[in-house]
């Protein structure tokens, strides 16, 4: 017999209710979602109001100056001098304008050698391991740093600093929130960490923009005539071009933005910071999250490992992004009303939720609601992507999406490559948000 969550919740008193359903978030969701959807799709809690309906999660992650990112906004340094990262902002023109041109930055012809970059470090990093590896942080990590610094450019520093900044900038803005629950001190810890880490991060940024600056100018000059003359007497040998080396931060420094577009070395500056935070820790989560969802289903782990050994990379993505349905890095995305509105009107779930409420959208319930998907309890790679909630939705969806839907599925592809590889004890979380340890070996 299922669990009965909302008797148990109405049974509690007003302290204890929210507690209870944030331990079911994270223990139990999909049978938790399944009778919220089914019997209070908008469940009003003291601390926030969660929405478990594919249409009302839509209807309130598109509607950006209704249901806001401000929370986001002390953790990005968004102050009255300072406008901060631009995922702070919502539909405002530094927010249009940022992303816009961050996009086409990281040009989507870019992915196939992205691919490259991740398929080789983490083969050597496999390789190296010689059998035996503890997957979080020398690989889960490792990879999307490497990344980080051979696309995105940020070059020239060890890689654990990127992987501690990414960690508390993470760690702060998203489970070190009012609904979070943590402790004062935890709270604390958790915001002086974060401010230290990002004084570092800003220090480092500062000096990595004058040297690409030196780099992009000077040796650009330098030798881009000889590149121009070696290529013009390369090609009667059929010889491969020479070209420029390039990486992200130079691509923005290369461009020329007119003064109006207003993408100033500064900006370019905190636009690079971002690259950063937005790509190692969630990588991390994913990857070892969906290796241990395969793991732990023998019938299932037996196709993904069939679908890694195919050149043809589309069963293994297909696979990956179904998976993260199930064991995605968050249930929910959250929200701050910036004035009154009912949800679902006309509805039996008509609800009216007020100015400041945080909204809790469980992004996923609502990849499991049967107006998205047909039978969304079972596992079927084949389903379209449009209804995945993962990377975002609206105005707020993931700036780095399309490298992710190509970095992940790499990495856990190159893991399902190792011959009778199975881990040796389930994910350890060391009572944190994150993957911490996660050990695996193989023959």
């Amino acid at each position: 017999m299922s669990k009965d969550f909302l008797a148990e919740y109405d049974a509690a008193s007003d302290a204890d209710k929210y507690p209870l359903v944030q331990k079911w978030m994270k223990t139990t969701p999909l049978e938790f979602f399944k009778q919220l959807r089914k019997q209070r799709p908008v469940l009003v809690t003291p601390q926030c109001t969660l929405l478990a309906l594919f249409t009302d999660v839509r209807d309130v992650l598109q509607m950006p100056e209704i249901f806001t990112v401000d929370l986001y906004k002390p953790k990005m340094g968004v102050t009255d001098s300072d406008p901060g990262y631009l995922m702070a902002h919502d539909d405002d023109a530094l927010h249009y304008r940022e992303k816009s041109l961050m996009q086409g930055m990281l040009n989507r012809d870019d992915i196939p050698r992205v691919r490259k970059i991740i398929e080789h470090a983490a083969k050597e990093i496999l390789d190296d391991a010689r059998g035996n590896i503890e997957i979080v942080n020398n690989y889960c990590r490792m990879v999307p740093a490497i990344m980080v610094q051979k696309y995105f450019g940020l070059d020239g520093i060890n890689r654990k600093k990127l992987l501690k900044w990414s960690f508390w900038n993470q760690y702060n803005t998203f489970h070190n929130q009012p609904f979070d629950l943590n402790s004062k001190e935890t709270f604390e810890h958790i915001v002086s960490t974060h401010e230290k880490c990002s004084d570092e991060l800003v220090d480092y940024i500062t000096v990595l923009m004058i040297r690409k600056v030196l780099t992009v100018k000077i040796k650009d000059r330098l030798f881009g005539s000889y590149i121009k003359i070696s290529n013009l007497l390369r090609s009667p040998f059929g010889l491969k071009p020479l070209a420029i080396k390039d990486d992200i931060v130079k691509r923005m420094i290369r461009s020329s933005f007119a003064e109006q577009v207003d993408f100033p070395l500064t900006r370019i500056g905190v636009n690079a910071g971002g690259l950063l935070i937005g790509a190692v820790e969630t990588t991390s989560q994913a990857v070892a999250q969906v290796l241990q969802f395969f793991f732990q289903q023998p019938q299932l782990l037996a196709q993904v490992k069939a679908a890694a050994s195919k050149a043809d990379n589309t069963e293994i993505d297909s696979l990956v992004w179904e998976a993260l349905r199930f064991v995605p890095i968050s249930p929910y995305m959250f929200r701050q009303a910036a004035q009154d509105y009912t949800i679902a009107k006309g509805t039996d779930r008509e609800t009216t939720i007020l100015k400041g409420t945080n909204v809790l959208t469980l992004t996923q319930s609502a990849m499991f609601d049967n107006y998205a998907y047909e039978d969304p309890d079972q596992f079927k790679a084949e389903r379209h992507w449009y209804h995945n909630f993962n990377y975002g939705f609206a105005s707020h969806d993931c700036l780095g999406k399309y490298i992710g839907m190509a970095m992940i599925p790499e990495m856990v592809k190159q893991v399902m490559l190792r011959h009778q590889i199975q881990p040796s004890a389930p994910i350890d979380y060391k009572e944190g948000p994150f993957p911490e340890e996660y050990m695996l070996t193989w023959k």
